[in-house]
């Protein structure tokens, strides 16, 4: 099936409350192996002009990648999450993620295209506090292998034109 573009702008309801805690921006250090102590010690961060310790910058895929599970559980997006690629990930902060954050994550699709056959799914997902201050902003590409928009679009078995899968 292959990707609707008429879901170009679509904005999904934002997730519950993600609290960020100190224990979740150490493990998250820990994983990819930053021993950074603005990550883990309140005094360093204070001292560094920090309110508390900070998640470190790949921080909001622990809460943008599970809130995507929107558009993967969208049966009329035509999505098939069997042919994804993840082709790309950014974010662009307003301010440091904080110990003591509650976040919502907002998924808005920016654009869906096709290039040879391979269609092409582009989001973003806003962090926000509970205030409504924006955080941070993550931008993914997803790359969906032979599922186009429709013009062109793969004939869902891998295999080209004229070709036996």
């Amino acid at each position: 099936m292959a990707l609707d573009a008429g879901f170009i702008g679509r904005t999904y309801p934002p997730t519950a409350v993600y609290e960020v805690g100190r224990e979740k921006i150490r493990e998250f250090a820990d994983a990819i192996g930053d021993p950074n102590p603005v990550y883990r010690d309140p005094a360093v961060a204070q001292d560094l002009g920090h309110r508390d310790v900070l998640a470190p910058p790949t921080f909001p895929i622990a809460i943008t990648w599970p809130a995507a599970t929107v558009i993967i559980e969208d049966p009329d997006l035509g999505l098939d999450f069997s042919r994804v690629l993840h082709g790309e990930q950014r974010f662009v902060y307003t301010r440091p993620i904080y110990a003591d954050d509650q976040l919502t994550a907002t998924v808005i699709i920016e654009d869906i295209s096709e290039r040879m056959g391979q269609g092409f799914l582009s989001t973003r997902t806003d962090l926000n506090t509970v205030d409504g201050e924006l955080v941070v902003s993550g931008f993914s590409k997803l790359v969906v292998v032979g599922a186009g928009t429709g013009a062109g679009a793969g004939n869902g078995t891998g295999a080209g034109e004229g070709e036996q899968a």
